[in-house]
């Protein structure tokens, strides 16, 4: 039976090429997927592994500049340390956020991974983390050195000025020194400055003291002993490990990170799979019935059910086995072409060799041969089923009617269980009605597809007066054939419905969130611009000064998180500039009035002063983040504002307990509106740093709403690969139908249909097909993406469903085009066959 199914699958090459490429494709996602995340996660494990290599203990704090309470290790306790026994050196570190400006002044990097650092030279005058290509490191203030990338990109040489920001106003600096290095930070995009250690402390901690310590070894010496040594030296709060702990802590962070990518990349994959399994089961369903003498004949002369039964099945196996191979070696190259990918992006991965595990070579070949098989073992049960007696006749065995209906019962339940799910899920809410949405979608669209040749006739019925009143003939031949088998029209149609239900739920869900989030922002703001640090960290307070002495500035006001406490529980705070902040955001007093804020009284958003059975006019006893207290007035209630703080209160009464303001941004209208004028007084005002990102009220707009498409656009791309499976499986079903019915062709060439009505006849059959399953699709993934809306509709500020008529109608449009496209072949193949021959064929 072995060698009859491979006997069989080169008999049929031609007819099996469009499953092989199906599984190819599917397989070299999987494979893709899983040697991309192995390569990357062994290049970033041999990193850190790198980067600790030499270290025996890593001394960590959380100590922030100005912040009193978290110790930081000073000059004495590093002393210390050094004197130990078996410790070679101990070196100090500090670091925090620094910008190197291009020529053009604009920021080299990404913003949140710019980083900066001090140069820790040993007696020799090296610091081991870092090799000069050029020139040394900064031996006193006014020098720094540079990360080769972040020269190469602002063509800086030694001894050349550089402008370099920091939290505080931008300064020049002299380059010192080029080097190289293995930072996590240069590596994600961003790039790394060093100043002498005096400059580093000043800039980002407190003269004489270090956040973070690392000690070398002498050669002999125990790490573990090391690290008992080192702990009772260190203050309360630091925390000590060894190098190859802390090595391991990082490649466990990293492997926790690229998890998620590799979980979101195989659901994906999982999909295109789930699509290919309609076009397998078709591709079988066709050759059984269109081998059913030769099944009979082999019952005929004594094979039995079960060897019928897996000859289908080993057929199967043999096709997925060839395609899981050429598809795991496409997905070892799309791996490459990520990784490449990802470096011209900016991207920098560390150096590495391609990791080609065992997991994933087992993972791929096992999906490969499991999913084909599977999607074989119907059409392999009903090939056993076909009766000797039926070698004698060519006629096709047809679904009873009993089958029929337990198909359509059991479909009918299944959409109506998830139907009634979904919408129970989208009234709930919360998370749990999201999860109750998704297992009634799962439930749904399973219902939908057994039900699909079902539906399939009263559908595709409806056109066909359209198609005939169009096309002619051949309009009505191809409407015909449509629904000649409904249960391969329906296999057909199912996979375009998977691809479109996701595309459409995705749009539908993502447009209406995005037009919210539009909303949201345009309805909150009055600001004419927004001022924060590319690098998403907070403000120095000097910015914020600058700001209030700009040219043409009529109200600023910033947005500074701070916590109050009240009867032991925390409420998030934002401090404000009275009598401006209504002038910068929309804010509507229920009860009371803003201009108390100036008082010193504090304004609350209705659901906070509700469930605090607060009103206008109530005292409240606050604790600050400095352990004070005092009793504040609630001077107003207003309606709520989602890019504000529940509460608010005027800086000058949060300022006087906090030792360092948290200025996440600024905000500003300024006379005359949004000018290029006005965008450079903000500029000049401060001092042309290029560290600070100025936005104007259309940026604003782009920034809050912006990832919601970026978010489309990947789900589009990520989905790509199970729609082209599906173009797949029409071209495979009309290639497959045309061989099937060369007979009927001749035939219809006999009596008068020519090869332009021929072409036209498979190419309209294809468009109804691919209409009929995007039509579903569009229909199911509406619903979807309602229902999701819905759950969310409580969380989101001003949602509202938006149906988004332009791209369904696009999507449809598309679907109709990958019907003409997917006919060209099979109608080319039709429209040549020689109609003698034709009329001939069994």
């Amino acid at each position: 039976m072995l060698r009859t199914a491979v006997r069989n699958v080169l008999a049929h090459k031609a007819r099996l090429l469009m499953t092989v490429l199906a599984v190819m494709l599917g397989v070299a996602f999987v494979s893709g997927t899983l040697v991309f995340t192995d390569t990357l996660g062994n290049a970033f494990r041999n990193q850190s592994k790198k980067s600790y290599d030499q270290v025996a203990v890593a001394v960590t704090t959380w100590a922030e500049r100005g912040d009193e309470e978290t110790s930081a290790i000073n000059e004495a306790t590093l002393r210390k340390i050094r004197e130990l026994d078996g410790v070679a050196d101990a070196t100090g570190r500090v670091s925090g956020f620094a910008g190197v400006a291009d020529p053009d002044g604009k920021l080299i990097g990404n913003g949140w991974s710019n980083t900066g650092s001090n140069f820790a030279p040993g007696t020799d005058g090296k610091d081991r983390q870092y090799v000069f290509t050029e020139g040394g490191g900064p031996a006193e203030d006014g020098q720094v050195a540079l990360d080769q990338e972040t020269a190469n990109r602002g063509k800086y040489r030694v001894g050349d000025p550089v402008r370099v920001a920091t939290t505080g106003p931008v300064k020049e600096y002299t380059l010192s020194g080029v080097f190289t290095t293995e930072d996590g930070a240069v590596n994600a995009g961003g790039s790394l400055v060093l100043f002498d250690t005096g400059t580093a402390q000043q800039l980002f901690l407190n003269p004489g003291q270090f956040r973070d310590v690392t000690v070398t070894a002498e050669a002999g010496a125990s790490d573990r002993q090391l690290l008992d040594a080192v702990k009772p030296l260190l203050p309360e709060n630091a925390e000590a490990q060894t190098g190859a702990a802390l090595a391991d802590e990082e490649a466990k962070h990293t492997e926790a990170g690229l998890k998620g990518l590799n979980t979101i990349l195989l659901v994906f994959a999982g999909i295109a799979l789930f699509v290919g399994v309609f076009l397998i089961a078709n591709t079988f369903t066709m050759l059984v019935a269109q081998r059913t003498r030769e099944l009979a004949l082999m019952r005929a002369v004594g094979a039995s059910r079960r060897q019928v039964k897996w000859a289908v099945l080993m057929e199967a196996g043999v096709v997925g086995l060839i395609a899981s191979v050429v598809g795991f070696v496409l997905g070892v190259g799309l791996a490459v072409g990520l990784r490449s990918a990802m470096g011209a992006f900016g991207g920098k991965i560390p150096a590495g060799p391609l990791v080609v595990s065992p997991t994933a070579v087992v993972s791929a070949f096992t999906v490969g041969v499991l999913i084909t098989v599977l999607a074989a073992w119907l059409p392999a049960r009903r090939a056993a089923k076909i009766a000797p007696v039926a070698a004698m006749s060519s006629v096709h065995a047809v679904a009873t009617t009993k089958s029929l209906v337990v198909r359509n019962s059991i479909g009918g339940a299944l959409t109506l269980f998830g139907a009634a799910a979904i919408v129970g899920g989208a009234l709930q809410g919360t998370e749990n009605g999201r999860w109750l949405i998704g297992a009634g979608a799962f439930l749904a669209l399973i219902g939908v597809i057994v039900l699909i040749p079902l539906l399939s006739r009263p559908v595709i019925s409806l056109v066909r007066p359209l198609l005939l009143r169009l096309f002619g003939v051949s309009g009505k031949l191809a409407a015909q054939n449509a629904v000649r088998n409904p249960r391969r029209t329906g296999a057909t149609a199912s996979a375009l419905a998977i691809g479109l239900t996701l595309v459409t739920g995705i749009s539908v869900l993502g447009i209406s969130l995005g037009q919210a989030i539009d909303k949201m922002t345009t309805d909150n703001i009055k600001a004419d611009y927004m001022v924060s640090m590319a690098s998403g960290r907070l403000l120095d307070e000097s910015a914020l000064t600058a700001l209030e002495k700009a040219d043409g500035v009529t109200a600023v006001s910033p947005q500074q998180s701070t916590w109050l406490t009240v009867d032991g529980e925390g409420v998030s705070t934002s401090a404000v500039t009275a009598g401006d902040i209504q002038k910068v955001f929309t804010l509507k007093a229920v009860s009371g009035s803003l201009d108390t804020l100036g008082d010193g009284a504090i304004a609350v958003d209705q659901e906070t002063a509700k469930a605090h059975g607060w009103k206008a006019g109530d005292s409240v006893k606050v604790e600050f983040e400095d352990e004070k207290t005092e009793t504040l007035k609630v001077g107003a209630v207003f309606g709520g504002n989602e890019l504000l703080s529940p509460v608010l209160i005027s800086r000058t009464v949060s300022d006087p307990h906090e030792s360092v303001p948290g200025i996440q941004d600024v905000w500003l209208t300024m006379d005359g509106g949004q000018t290029d004028a006005n965008e450079q007084a903000l500029v000049d005002a401060l001092g042309d740093n290029p560290a600070m990102s100025i936005v104007d009220r259309q940026g604003i707009r782009d920034m809050f709403g912006g990832f919601v498409n970026t978010a489309l656009n990947i789900m589009y791309a990520l989905l790509a690969m199970a729609l082209l499976i599906a173009v797949l499986g029409v071209v495979n079903t009309l290639a497959m139908s045309v061989f099937e019915r060369q007979q009927e062709i001749g035939m219809l060439r006999a009596i008068g249909l020519d090869r332009r009505r021929v072409k036209r006849m498979i190419r309209l059959e294809a468009v109804v097909i691919s209409l009929f399953g995007a039509v579903v699709g569009v229909a199911l993934g509406t619903f979807l993406g309602w229902a999701i809306g819905e759950s969310l509709s409580d969380d989101v500020q001003g949602y509202a469903l938006v149906v988004p008529w332009d791209r369904l109608a696009v999507f449809l449009v598309l679907a109709g085009l990958v019907g003409v496209l997917a006919s060209l072949w099979p109608a080319r193949s039709g429209a040549k066959l020689n109609m003698l021959t034709a009329i001939k064929t069994e």
